[in-house]
């Protein structure tokens, strides 16, 4: 399955990151929120995603709600992948990116469809 990684931030002094990752048939919006002062470290408090079609309708989880907050040992292992994504050695192409990003998306994914009926 093809995809596109969309790693986008909002300003250098912002809180939220909105990333996207865009398939043939629908796409995923992650949100992380992050904790501390701008000159500080920030630290990842709180990450989310949604899954849209391509027409950008929400789609419904099993359970009839949008929005999937990821916890528990779920966040640990995004925290480690973000951390991956945001590293000077991905930035400056010091490691394989498409390793970083493959692990990144096939996570995301396998919790799109743990919690969501893709027909």
């Amino acid at each position: 399955m093809n995809y596109k990684l969309e790693l986008n931030t909002q300003e250098p002094n912002s809180k939220i990151v909105f990333n996207n990752i865009l398939f043939d048939f629908f796409k995923i919006n992650v949100v992380e929120r992050y904790i501390g002062s701008a000159k500080s470290r920030l630290t990842l408090c709180e990450a989310l995603f949604k899954v849209r079609t391509l027409d950008n309708e929400l789609i419904k989880r099993k359970d009839d709600n949008i929005r999937v907050k990821i916890k528990g040992d779920d966040f640990e292992t995004y925290q480690k992948l973000s951390q991956q994504l945001n590293s000077y050695e991905y930035k400056n192409k010091l490691i394989n990116r498409k390793n970083v990003e493959q692990d990144y998306v096939h996570f995301i994914l396998g919790l799109v469809i743990a919690n969501y009926n893709l027909n």
